[in-house]
């Protein structure tokens, strides 16, 4: 699929898309495909708008360069139809261009970049350099905006200037079309992390190099995290004016603004390749791969990632001659003695783990130093159970993303580093720190032994993600964000993933930096992704760290309504301070350890006992029964399609029989307490005894996902704002908004801890019922619900347990009198 532009593309990067090199026959300068995602992506662009690329040729001034060659009639590559005269090659001396790059690029900026300044050599004549370099980069860059004009001078070129290596050939390149009065756009994107203010200023010429940056219309970089550190930097440093919330910088008149701009790869051709690829590796059909693909360098942990694979052997012997380590570790800056070292170390760590763990019939490292075939590694990444992405730091890290593309058969599990740009958004990953060896030890056995059902649902997950939002999708939102991207006549251009952008017009009336809020979220399909089995459907470990630094801030409560028992809810999420409700809110535990229970009738439970035992005689096939005290779920999520219909006829006479009413929920029927209680009532209750009864001047916000949640949003409705996540079509919802996917709601979750992020948090002790909200009245631990709905807010004590639990009880009357009472907020106007 190729992109089209609005504009002629020039990209300006440190190397050309191919790599050119002389024949060892007869000297002729040959050219052979460069494969990485950047290429795949935009060099088709830079074909079809008749753009150009301009970068280093890979041959030194010294090696006497006549002219770039043309592709060979047999290339198939993305650069086949990018002719020589399409290219502007860079030549520079051996001299200058170590000292730019080895001396300034590698030993400065990316160690600096990568958050280990202690690694960083800071040295003026390698900074020369570097501008000096910069400099012949932007002259010859000057030079394919003149062709582009000369070829289209209706058409205003975009200048696409890429990493680490060229962050000050901007403000050149403008001021030379700004006095040649040649209008021009220009953009800026990092491949490597953009590191905090703290550690910018150790450059002594950071001034300059943020000013360089600066000199583009858009600055994109990988993650949020890092927009907001260089915007950080150009406030601090430069003073200047910004607009962090629309992510703007004013720099000389200019405003400059910045985006985070994941990258990706091309999805399908790694398929492609994982279905084309032959078997590239033996091994014995019960022994698992552990995959590690890295270059050599000090930022991949690889002496952490070795350390933790000894030490799960010594934790967990049953994987000795049962599991394999394959590293593979591609040279990188051999000349370099730091790199040197590093080599060295890591030979010595594999001759002695496969010394000490090592059987006549298997090593526990196999270790390959040098590159492979794409077809090699494609195989490679099909056939592992298991992929170690490890980084100590990284921008995005695209091997996690390829060994995804490449899941074509027995699904295999992630592990990866949260310190990876690529652990922001591939949360279904299991992710650990890669400094704590104990850890990350028992994170690869679980990665080995999960079960099947679990490691499927996560890889689907994962490459549904990857596919959606591939290189090409990359691609249009970096062409988006300069204006560049061509819109065709009844083509399907769909809106980009949600953003916390849209939450600014969601929730910015009622979300501040004053507001006592209250956060109701369901959990399966709105908090964790919805799952073929219960146990499986696990809180992925960034909503999950969101939701507790929510927790601890002050006037901020959160309470998880879910179907599935109290006791399973909570251990699901296990995150104390919070409000747990299992059973559709049958089942209340608050912050302060008191308990709700709403009355069952003695009569319905004799009934549920005799349906448990009906219901568990149909569990073949693939279904079961999800026991969960007042209520019982009987799920066929996992039957066969062709059986599936004579199941539910099966169980549905089970509930006739027993003379109990039937809820269906997503792929599953329940038997629920024939009471006037449901998840609306729940969460007037829950709201009720943790602000007191003003909580409807509180700002809310409510989620969940199936038609059992509806109760809640009906219930909230003009009180709250509520959002109902769901994908399917034709879903009927009373919310306010529509969400696609638990990835939505936890952008929305990221947005609010941005929003309220001024707040201290509140201190441990500071855990009741009512206490985080400053403004709540204090009330008893067991007082009456009735008597303070109606009464004011002053209850009667109960004496016991059992008291309080009938005390705490909304009757049909108190409620609808409280209903005609409350005075909300209008309701807003829905998207549905």
């Amino acid at each position: 699929m190729v992109i089209h532009s609005t504009s002629p593309l020039v990209v300006v990067a440190n190397r050309l898309p191919f790599v050119i090199s002389k024949d060892p026959k007869n000297g002729d300068l040959v050219r052979k495909h460069s494969a990485g995602g950047l290429v795949t992506a935009v060099a088709p662009v830079i074909v079809e708008t008749g753009g150009l690329w301009v970068g280093w040729s890979g041959l030194h001034l010294e090696d006497g360069i006549s002219a770039i060659p043309e592709s060979s009639p047999d290339d198939k590559s993305p650069t086949a139809g990018l002719k020589s005269e399409q290219v502007i090659p860079v030549n520079l001396p051996r001299k200058m261009f170590n000292d730019y790059y080895n001396g300034c690029c590698n030993a400065c900026f990316w160690p600096l970049f990568h958050s280990m300044p202690d690694k960083a050599v800071f040295e003026e004549d390698k900074w020369e350099a570097y501008v000096a370099v910069n400099e012949e980069f932007a002259k010859l860059t000057m030079e394919a905006v003149h062709k582009c004009y000369a070829q289209q001078p209706d058409q205003v070129p975009l200048v696409w200037i890429h990493d680490y290596h060229l962050m000050y050939a901007a403000n050149y390149i403008r001021n030379t079309c700004n006095d040649e009065g040649l209008a021009v756009k220009m953009a800026f994107f990092l491949h490597i992390p953009f590191p905090s203010w703290d550690i910018v200023r150790l450059f002594p010429w950071s001034d300059e190099l943020l000013q360089g940056i600066l000199g583009c219309d858009s600055v994109g970089f990988h993650l949020e995290d890092y927009c907001i550190n260089f915007i950080d930097c150009c406030h601090r440093i430069l003073g200047c004016r910004v607009d962090r919330k629309k992510r703007l910088i004013e720099h000389n008149k200019r405003s400059v603004s910045v985006h985070p701009l994941p990258i990706s790869i091309p999805y399908d051709r790694f398929v492609k390749m994982a279905e084309e690829a032959p078997a590239a590796i033996k091994h014995k059909s019960e022994e698992q791969l552990l995959l590690g693909v890295d270059r050599l360098d000090y930022t991949k942990g690889l002496v952490k990632r070795f350390k933790a694979f000894e030490r799960l052997l010594e934790l967990y012997p049953q994987h000795i001659e049962k599991v394999t380590l394959l590293q593979i570790a591609v040279p990188s800056r051999t000349d370099v003695k730091e790199y040197q070292e590093l080599k060295e170390e890591l030979d010595q760590m594999i001759g002695r783990i496969n010394g000490r763990f090592s059987t006549p019939n298997w090593s526990p490292i196999r270790y390959i130093y040098g590159s492979v075939t794409h077809d090699q590694l494609a195989a490679f990444y099909r056939d592992a159970s298991v992929a170690l992405v490890t980084p100590l730091r990284d921008g995005m890290n695209l091997v996690a993303k390829e060994f995804v593309a490449c899941q074509i058969r027995e699904p295999g599990v992630l592990v990866l580093s949260p310190f990876a740009g690529a652990g922001v958004t591939m949360q279904e990953a299991l992710q650990v720190n890669p400094y704590e060896q104990n850890q990350f030890a028992k994170v690869i056995h679980r990665a080995l032994t999960m079960p099947d059902d679990e490691r499927e649902m996560r890889m689907q997950q994962l490459r549904r993600r990857e596919k959606e939002r591939d290189v090409n999708f990359w691609l249009r939102e970096v062409l988006t964000s300069v204006h560049s991207l061509e819109v065709e006549n009844g083509s399907d251009i769909s809106l980009r993933p949600v953003s916390e952008e849209d939450f600014d017009q969601y929730l910015s009336d009622c979300v501040n930096e004053f507001s006592r809020l209250a956060l109701i979220l369901d959990y399966d399909g709105t908090l964790a992704p919805i799952a073929p089995h219960p146990d499986i459907a696990h809180l992925p470990e960034e909503t999950k760290h969101v939701l507790q630094r929510l927790s601890h801030l002050p006037d901020v409560s959160i309470a998880i309504i879910s179907g599935r028992s109290l006791e399973n809810v909570k251990a699901m999420v296990g995150i104390e301070g919070i409000t747990y409700a299992g059973n559709h809110g049958f089942e209340i535990l608050h912050p302060d350890n008191t308990m709700f229970n709403y009355p069952v009738p003695s009569e319905y439970t004799d009934k549920l006992k005799t349906l448990r035992e009906k219901l568990n005689k149909l569990c073949d096939s693939g279904a079961y029964v999800e026991d969960k005290g007042p209520c019982v779920s009987f799920h066929f999520r996992k039957v066969d399609i062709s059986q599936r219909q004579a199941l539910i006829e099966k169980a549905l006479q089970a509930f006739s029989e027993v003379e109990l009413e039937v809820t269906r929920a997503l792929m599953s029927l329940e038997a629920r307490p024939p009471v006037t209680w449901d998840s609306g009532r729940a969460a007037i209750h829950i709201l009720r005894s943790l602000l007191g009864l003003d909580w409807c001047e509180a700002s809310i916000i409510f989620a969940g996902d199936d038609d059992t949640d509806e109760n809640a949003i009906e219930a909230l409705e003009g009180m709250a704002v509520t959002f109902r996540v769901t994908d399917f079509q034709n879903t009927k919802t009373s919310a306010n908004y529509r969400l696609a996917d638990p990835d939505a709601v936890l952008t929305m979750l990221r947005w609010i801890e941005r929003r309220l992020g001024s707040r201290c948090p509140k201190p441990q002790s500071v855990r009741s019922r009512t206490s985080s909200f400053t403004t709540a009245k204090q009330r008893s631990r067991t007082s009456s619900f009735t008597d303070t709905l109606l009464n004011g807010g002053h209850g009667s004590r109960a004496g016991s347990p059992s008291q309080m639990v009938s005390n705490m009880v909304i009757h049909d009357k108190d409620y609808r009198a409280f209903m005609r009472k409350s005075v909300g907020p209008m309701r807003m106007n829905s998207l549905n």
